[in-house]
């Protein structure tokens, strides 16, 4: 199994990582660590999966799993062994992991300066103008300094999008406009868009954090990640932050 750690300045309690598709017991097209359990994979292999993450990150109750909808709700996380339906979820407890899945989308992890509170929330594009970063960072204190961590996503040279898309985005923002750029395949009508200077924008109009990560490409990297956009049917890879008990 191989696992991506958070490149950031987060407290000393605090731990975040992000899964790669290396190891695990499922099989193709899943192959390896799929921890999805909503794309029709045997459910005995992501059982196992899921029990792995456990062991490797030592963690000793379940995490907060969630049925995404690419929505802005956000919930707290419990260890009551009940999927909440959110896209976003918090905690101030030690040892209770705060989860999201993705294969393209954006999974944010955050924390304040004191390592007090963590929180998770996904991000694609539809959660990402609707306000799921900005409703997540309202469940901090207005007083924290926030730390946010950007793991991998579709890269902005992959990440083909509408011109309706981009219109959300700048209607609200308008420096949205440096993050799009002409497609080179469809140059009329379609565009290339960064999804982290995305998130990084929001993140500064929502009162500022300061941001780390932002490096991959799941779609351009099919040796490491799950893909939807470059697969269809694939896995997905889970991003995992909690404040050591």
């Amino acid at each position: 199994m191989r696992l991506i750690r958070a490149n950031w300045d987060a407290p000393a309690q605090v731990h975040a990582l992000t899964t790669t598709r290396l190891g695990g017991q499922s099989v193709a097209p899943y192959n390896g660590l799929n921890l999805g359990d909503h794309v029709d994979d045997l459910p005995e292999a992501v059982s196992a999966n899921r029990q792995l993450l456990m062991q490797a990150t030592g963690l000793e109750r379940s995490p907060q799993w969630l049925q995404q909808v690419h929505g802005t709700d956000v919930v707290e996380a419990k260890d009551d062994a009940q999927v909440r339906t959110a896209d976003s979820c918090f905690t101030a407890r030690p040892g209770q992991g705060c989860i999201v899945m993705t294969a393209d989308c954006l999974p944010v992890l955050f924390t304040n300066a004191q390592g007090t509170q963590v929180a998770a929330a996904h991000a694609g594009w539809r959660g990402l103008a609707a306000g799921v970063l900005e409703n997540t960072l309202k469940t901090f204190n207005p007083n924290d300094e926030i730390l946010a961590w950007l793991g991998p996503a579709i890269g902005p040279l992959a990440f083909e999008v509408g011109g309706e898309v981009k219109q959300v985005f700048v209607e609200e923002h308008a420096e949205a406009q440096s993050a799009f750029r002409a497609s080179p395949t469809h140059p009329q009508d379609r565009f290339l868009a960064d999804i982290y200077h995305l998130a990084r924008i929001r993140l500064a109009a929502a009162g500022g954090a300061r941001v780390s990560g932002g490096d991959y490409c799941t779609f351009s990297d099919a040796e490491n990640f799950f893909s939807y956009r470059r697969d269809v049917v694939t896995g997905r890879m889970a991003s995992l932050i909690w404040i050591e008990d």
